[in-house]
């Protein structure tokens, strides 16, 4: 056996940037191409922006100006605008910032001196300007390098601070920021901060109400069981109420600004205090799962210092309020005990609802109690004999945590699509179920053909979503079938699915279409792979003379030495979202219901537009 060297030349000392290059997914989680959420580059607008609302909190500067051109990002606030001397070192020294001094920044989301850094060294070009006392002191990095360091000159322009970066492409390959998930981030910050606007490309978001704002874009009204309840105390803020078609929990969950996705100490104690209060107030032992089914729910508190679990804050760790308070879980467990207590004393038609709709969640899992326990042990002993889902290791010691915003379900169908996928995939975080045969439409259906249609049942055991989105296996969930007719069916109905029985996995980004090449164009010396029609005429005309031309039906018919590319470094994922001005209700019932001549109209004028486009 040979023994591997350990010498004095082994160890090596990174400096800031470098650090940060190597090892980004410590500083912004996954990287990414833009099509997720939760991609690096929107993390590093998000650093950025929690700089200037930070501003805000301390209550300078009401608004916020973002510009994203192409590729190039640019924030302006209005605050107080970094000290001048410190501008360099603020953005390029580790562990620099004035949040560490709680008397300029009191509640802020920043506290770690990383955020800035993290963006400037993974950006090819980085800019910070700052304005103040009638002056102005800029910097130019690229990858973290100071390139341009002039003296401080006058300035008649508003005191404030602006940074202007392009992520490096060598870092986010192909990346391409998409408004949708930009527009959802700028939405929760003025959700979160009333009386703050945020300029984007010029649209202007704003919000007067808060959390109120928050859920009813979330949620129709229509769909609401009640009417919302807000409540606000200092430094806590909760919105909810109950849907009457969406089956598990949704939170919406926030500290001192930022949006913590994964949820934490002040989410966890939010959900208990729910439970008890109800309890208390109805005078009932109801169970848990009663109380929270199909709740609708926010919650922002402000805490001193918070602790996250990364620096991507996106799940809180704090158990202490700070500055002398109480816990996080008493602080809000009294708040709920006695404001939302009074409003139910105070409002008894929407009590009345509230309790007729627990009720119902009792009788429903009563009537669901044999069928799911049932289910439980089918899929148990499904998922010892057959291989319909093929695993991942993210799930296994310390790589969770490390790599769990990775871990991919690719739902296929067939034996050869899955054979492909399965051979070309990344066994550390993407998995593999495969479908046997088109899944049953599931519109206007009940919970319980979940549990009784074996592949609805095996899936969800597979997503472990049963109890909520908490517990999630796989960030992304990825609908991969053929491109054929069947193929297209096969994914309606995956659709419908989902949309019918667990909405929130797209409402919070978690699905998507695998795009896969329609064809093949190559000759002796370079082979392309083309999306469309239009990618493949023009891949043509590069390729002359006559290369040969391959149309890929269905995904087995490529190679797995082929298809490593299109769910590696090079995967094309198209993101499902909602449009909030059509409900789902009215979604599932044109494209899943019985109006077939109205769809079958919709089909054929959509359909007589596509065949303009190829004809043009």
């Amino acid at each position: 056996m040979v023994k591997s060297q350990y010498t004095e030349e082994n160890i090596r000392s990174l400096d800031w940037k470098e650090h940060i290059r190597l090892r980004p997914g410590m500083y912004i989680g996954k990287l990414g191409d833009g099509s997720s959420p939760d991609d690096g580059i929107y993390i590093l607008l998000k650093e950025i922006i929690d700089n200037s609302i930070d501003e805000f909190v301390m209550g300078a500067g009401k608004t916020i100006e973002i510009r994203i051109n192409d590729k190039e990002v640019k924030v302006r606030d209005y605050g107080r605008g970094i000290p001048l001397k410190k501008v360099v070192d603020v953005v390029s020294i580790m562990n620099t910032g004035g949040k560490y001094d709680s008397r300029a920044f009191k509640k802020a989301v920043g506290l770690n001196g990383v955020g800035a850094k993290a963006v400037n060294a993974l950006s090819s070009f980085f800019k910070v300007e700052s304005f103040r006392d009638n002056k102005m002191k800029y910097a130019e990095f690229e990858v973290g390098v100071l390139k341009t360091d002039p003296k401080i000159t006058a300035s008649t322009k508003r005191k404030g601070t602006k940074v202007s970066f392009i992520p490096d492409e060598e870092i986010f390959k192909k990346f391409k920021y998409r408004n949708e998930y930009v527009i959802r981030m700028l939405k929760s910050y003025v959700y979160l901060n009333p009386g703050l606007t945020i300029d984007f490309n010029g649209e202007k978001f704003y919000s007067e109400n808060g959390l109120k704002d928050l859920l009813e874009e979330n949620i129709a009204i229509e769909d609401m069981v009640y009417p919302l309840i807000h409540l606000k105390g200092e430094d806590i803020e909760i919105a909810l109420t109950h849907s009457k078609t969406q089956y598990s929990e949704e939170y919406h969950s926030f500290v001192n600004g930022q949006n913590t996705t994964q949820g934490g100490t002040h989410q966890s104690a939010f959900r208990e205090s729910i439970v008890k209060t109800i309890r208390e107030y109805y005078g009932k032992n109801y169970e848990a799962s009663d109380i929270r089914k199909s709740i609708v729910s926010a919650i922002s508190i402000k805490v001193m210092e918070p602790i996250f679990e990364s620096q991507t804050k996106t799940k809180l760790g704090s158990t202490d309020m700070g500055g002398g308070m109480p816990t996080v879980r008493s602080y809000i467990n009294d708040f709920i005990k006695t404001y939302l207590d009074n409003y139910l004393h105070k409002n008894s038609d929407t009590a009345e609802k509230l309790q007729a709709k627990i009720m119902q969640a009792e009788r429903e899992r009563k009537d669901l109690k044999g069928i799911r326990k049932l289910a439980k042990e089918r899929a148990k002993k499904a998922n010892l004999h057959n291989k319909k889902l093929r695993d991942c290791r993210v799930h296994l010691g310390d790589m969770k945590k490390e790599r769990r915003l990775e871990s991919t379900l690719f739902i296929t169908e067939g034996d050869s699509a899955s054979g492909s996928i399965t051979k070309s995939r990344d066994v550390n975080t993407q998995a593999v179920f495969s479908l046997r045969g088109k899944p049953l439409n599931s519109y206007a259906m009940s919970k319980k053909i979940v549990y009784e249609n074996e592949e609805f049942n095996l899936l969800q055991a597979a997503l472990n979503i049963e109890e909520g989105m908490e517990d999630l296996r796989y960030n992304n969930i990825v609908i991969a079938t053929d491109a054929d007719v069947d193929g297209m069916h096969i994914r309606l109905l995956l659709l419908t699915f989902f949309l019918q029985f667990f909405p929130e996995l797209i409402k919070q980004g978690h699905l998507y279409i695998l795009e896969t090449p329609l064809f093949r164009v190559r000759n002796k010396t370079e082979t392309i792979y083309c999306y469309s029609q239009e990618e493949r005429i023009s891949a043509v005309e590069k390729l002359k003379p006559k290369p040969e031309i391959t149309r890929f039906k269905g995904l087995g018919e490529i190679s797995p030495d082929e298809f490593k590319h299109f769910i590696g470094n090079d995967i094309r994922l198209d993101p499902v979202m909602l449009d909030k001005s059509v409900s789902i209700e009215e979604l599932l019932s044109f494209y899943m219901g019985k109006n077939t001549p109205d769809r079958q109209e919709f089909i054929i004028d959509n359909l007589k537009v596509e065949l303009d486009k190829v004809e043009d």
